[in-house]
């Protein structure tokens, strides 16, 4: 009985106790000073859009330095013999807006670019002597849709990529406009493209909107055939050219120029085709195909300024 009566002589202090402690950590907690959960969540999507291998190949493929080179025409001042850009990243910004657990996210890129071409004054010549630099500034733009999957407090927020639009931009000033981008694939399938930041791409198979589609899925070294539309100020055959092949890392780009196909006067501007074909590459893996469309002048003109029309598409290589 003695035990008894000193467990409850005990017991009620110690309950009253813990009560006491229980309120004070309580109240501990809600005078903490919490991260705002805007601003993890955009972190976080930063974060996600960042490390996704099918955005990446973006500006890999657009930064041309050590593109394969190729041969121009020679009817002008200059004869170029390989033409290619660097590009630096300026400035990127992201801006993000929310629905439930659907983050919309638009994606504004600044480039500084450096033109390079390659070339010579002297039509005779079989080889280069001399380098034009041409700077100018490129703002390529697109969209992501990410989808949170785990709900945990702060920076434990995750987002993934659901699906992307296409990328396009090019300089402020432009007399070049590419229009619309048709590219067949392998498999028989063709996609008709007219508002690249509109036309959305499936990031995870297995997701399904009607109007989004899946990411191009071409087997190694299968031929795609890409036809582009555009307009443009002036008569002459523009250079139009295809960068393909760069993983996230830069390895293994490749470049080619497009073909004319047809041009029509329509009142002082030109209604354009042009197409290429390129293989698929031999590594798997997320690319970009990118088309940079430049006046003619830009290239054969030293004193030409740079006038650019870009536009891109992701693709996946299988075996």
């Amino acid at each position: 009985m003695r035990g008894i009566k000193l467990i409850r002589k005990h017991f009620l202090p110690l309950v009253f106790l813990g009560v006491i402690v229980f309120f004070v950590g309580c109240q501990d907690n809600s005078v903490q000073p919490t991260v705002s959960q805007t601003t993890t969540d955009k972190q976080a999507i930063t974060d996600a859009i960042n490390a996704d291998s099918l955005l990446a190949t973006f500006d890999t493929n657009f930064n041309e330095d050590g593109a394969l080179s190729y041969l121009a025409k020679t009817n002008s001042a200059i004869k170029p013999f390989k033409v290619w850009q660097k590009t630096q990243l300026a400035n990127k910004v992201v801006d993000v807006t929310y629905s439930a657990d659907t983050a919309y996210a638009h994606i504004t890129k600044t480039f500084n670019v450096t033109l390079y071409i390659s070339g010579t004054l002297d039509v005779n010549a079989s080889k280069p002597d001399t380098l034009i630099k041409k700077s100018f500034t490129s703002v390529i733009t697109r969209n992501a849709v990410l989808v949170k999957i785990a709900r945990e407090d702060s920076s434990k927020n995750r987002w993934v990529v659901k699906a992307v639009s296409l990328p396009e931009g090019g300089t402020a000033s432009s007399n070049i406009d590419i229009t619309n981008l048709t590219v067949f694939l392998p498999n028989g399938d063709t996609l008709s493209i007219s508002s690249p930041n509109d036309y959305y791409l499936i990031r995870k198979w297995g997701w399904f909107w009607w109007r989004w589609h899946n990411v191009p899925v071409i087997q190694r070294d299968r031929d795609v055939k890409i036809q582009v539309e555009l307009t443009s100020a002036y008569a002459d055959t523009d250079f139009v050219s295809l960068t393909f092949g760069a993983d996230r890392f830069g390895y293994h780009r490749c470049k080619k120029r497009f073909d004319l196909v047809s041009s029509t006067d329509n009142g002082g501007v030109y209604d354009k085709v042009y197409e290429q074909t390129f293989k698929g590459d031999y590594y798997p893996g997320f690319f970009h195909a990118i088309i940079n469309a430049l006046p003619k002048q830009v290239i054969f003109d030293d004193s030409a300024a740079v006038e650019s029309s870009t536009w891109g598409i992701p693709y996946y290589v299988k075996f």
